[in-house]
């Protein structure tokens, strides 16, 4: 029987934008890597994870669909080892046809809740755990112009806490990132280069992943990531009415 001296953490979404900055930051704290994503950047990125004397294996699947994530939950299960990190980070992709809403529901949120159920009963078996759900900003305020995604990112940010607290006596925690802005393909792929967020400053996906894996790690509840720019967004999201909310989260995301 091999015996594995490093824990192992598996990051999903990890082809790009915060997701791969997330198995970067992973790999630096010597853990073994399962990296999930759907397109073929991701053998890029284990072959950078694994330059830093790290084992990685890379799950190519849609994770958008049932089929997807039963593939990743065999891979993991067919390693024979436990999960000790799991980051459950869904990649960004809004247009405005219906179809592409329901795909942003079904990776937003299908995939993290499946992914979840499939792989967070061991850790609580074990007794131990760590896992991050990438939630963002955009959860804390009705988001027009791009409602689905902040809506989907709402539901994240509240299935996070409520996990977090059903599994309270149970020795794994969870940990929602919220992360603002950030310097991804995100806004490219939403079509909000010519908005105000799509134009304004932006964190590096680096820093965010950093900070994301810390609280992790220390097991907090959760930690608004990036910029004081976020952390002033946040504490401003906590008064005033929704209807407020919306407007002013509007001129940020409504093409110029």
């Amino acid at each position: 029987m091999t015996t594995h001296t490093r824990p192992l953490a598996l990051v999903t979404g990890a082809s790009s934008g915060i997701g791969r900055e997330l198995s970067v930051e992973l790999a630096a704290r010597d853990y073994d890597l399962v990296l999930a994503a759907e397109d073929a950047d991701l053998s890029t990125v284990g072959e950078g994870a694994s330059r830093s004397g790290v084992s990685v294996v890379t799950v190519t699947a849609d994770l958008a669909t049932d089929a997807g994530v039963e593939k990743l939950a065999a891979e993991v299960e067919g390693l024979g080892r436990p999960v000790d990190v799991l980051c459950i980070n869904a990649g960004p992709f809004i247009e405005t046809p219906l179809e592409d809403d329901l795909r942003l529901i079904a990776l937003n949120i299908d995939h993290v809740v499946h992914t979840a159920k499939r792989l967070l009963p061991p850790m609580v078996q074990r007794g131990q755990g760590r896992v991050l759900i990438t939630s963002s900003i955009a959860a804390l305020m009705p988001g027009p112009w791009y409602a689905t995604y902040a809506a989907s990112k709402a539901f994240l940010q509240s299935f996070a806490e409520a996990i977090r607290y059903e599994l309270k006596d149970t020795g794994v925690t969870v940990t929602a990132l919220l992360p603002g802005p950030t310097d991804t393909d995100f806004f490219d792929r939403a079509n909000m280069d010519g908005t105000v967020a799509g134009q304004g400053p932006k964190d590096d996906p680096a820093d965010v992943a950093r900070d994301g894996i810390q609280a992790m790690l220390d097991g907090k509840d959760q930690v608004v990531a990036g910029s004081w720019r976020n952390t002033v967004q946040a504490v401003l999201s906590k008064g005033g009415p929704d209807r407020l909310k919306a407007a002013v989260h509007a001129q940020m995301t409504k093409e110029k």
